[in-house]
């Protein structure tokens, strides 16, 4: 038996194939042992009983399937959101958020246990990073949506991946790309590209490795300040990767990839929600292919900012869009009572 038992959740479909033939059987499997991961969403071996008993045995015993057990399963008043606290073998746990809007169902899932970054205003930053998720792990959380949304009364598909759980995805690179590999293949979950978004603090070799690489993805780039001294206040990262050099990559980013960026605002009230500061956005991005995402913070214990009113949020929309032409939206709030809301995700149970 294998000193750490294979969790399959972390092999693409080639990768499984080669583990197949590694164990000594016909690659003709491969095709049956994925679908019933991907198609099927089988929770357990023993769900698998096309599979002969011998390729069977030998998963049993070599590997795992790392289906995350529910700790705890909070729906808001909305009607809208479902918050999972998850289960991780080594006995950490994540929070993974199901959100349901006109016509499609989004899944916004973690990358790591912890944050590293910092972020004053972020429930995740607050509790500090304690390591990354692999591969099998960032899947696992789309796998148990797609199973939950099954098995709802009424029954959708998951459709929609966001990476703006609990950790910042470009620290956890090649781990979170191996995820979306697995969650892309057009025979498994077949999530397209065009639905899965990256929301990163501003990790400049990120995002210089993503243009590089050309990733077909949506990348979100937390701004929250549009110049240096506001925005290290609010993001520490921000330190290490100065806002020019941040603008710079996003810069050669769009160049490269021929792809519009989106832009995070955190509406902050008397901070960075006044006029001059949607002005400064509008000059900060000017040129660039960009949209804003303006979101009203949500509360956190670690915090004393308050949201934007409402009117302050339409006045700023209203600068970028007829002096600059900056297209925007106001998040919509989701959540905010399960702390399920953007920059509310931690793992205290409530």
């Amino acid at each position: 038996m294998s000193a750490t038992p294979i969790n399959l959740y972390d092999l693409t479909r080639e990768e499984l194939r080669v583990q197949l033939v590694r164990w000594g059987f016909n690659p003709f499997h491969t095709a049956r042992l994925w679908n019933y991961l991907y198609i099927e969403l089988a929770a357990s071996f023993d769900a698998m009983p096309e599979l002969p008993a011998k390729v069977r045995s030998r998963l049993t015993a070599d590997a795992q399937l790392g289906v995350l057990a529910t700790a705890l399963e909070t729906d808001s008043r909305d009607g809208f959101t479902r918050k999972y606290l998850l289960s991780l073998a080594d006995h950490e746990r994540i929070e993974t958020v199901l959100m349901r809007y006109t016509g499609r169902v989004t899944a916004c899932i973690s990358s790591q246990v912890g944050c590293a970054m910092g972020c004053v205003f972020c429930a995740t930053g607050q509790m500090g990073y304690t390591r990354h998720l692999t591969p099998g792990e960032i899947v696992a959380q789309a796998v148990h949506v797609a199973r939950a949304l099954r098995t709802a009364e009424e029954p959708h598909r998951l459709r929609n991946i966001v990476l703006m759980g609990m950790g910042e995805p470009l620290h956890n690179y090649d781990a979170v790309m191996q995820a979306i590999e697995i969650m892309r293949d057009d025979r498994g979950l077949a999530l397209g590209a065009e639905r899965i978004t990256l929301s990163t603090v501003g990790v400049v070799p990120g995002i210089l490795r993503l243009a590089k690489e050309k990733r077909p993805l949506h990348l979100a780039v937390s701004l929250h300040a549009a110049t240096q001294a506001g925005r290290a206040a609010l993001v520490p990262a921000a330190k290490k990767w100065p806002l020019d050099e941040l603008m710079a990559a996003c810069r050669t980013y769009s160049e490269t990839t021929g792809r519009r960026i989106f832009y995070e605002w955190t509406l902050i009230e008397g901070q960075n929600d006044s006029a001059e500061d949607a002005r400064a956005v509008g000059r900060l991005l000017h040129g660039l292919p960009a949209q804003v995402n303006l979101i009203p913070l949500n509360p956190t214990a670690g915090y004393a900012g308050i949201p934007t009113r409402t009117d302050a949020a339409r006045n700023f929309q209203h600068i970028l869009k007829e002096e600059f032409k900056l297209p925007s939206t106001v998040r919509q709030r989701r959540g905010i009572d399960i702390a399920a809301g953007c920059g509310q995700l931690a793992v205290a149970e409530k």
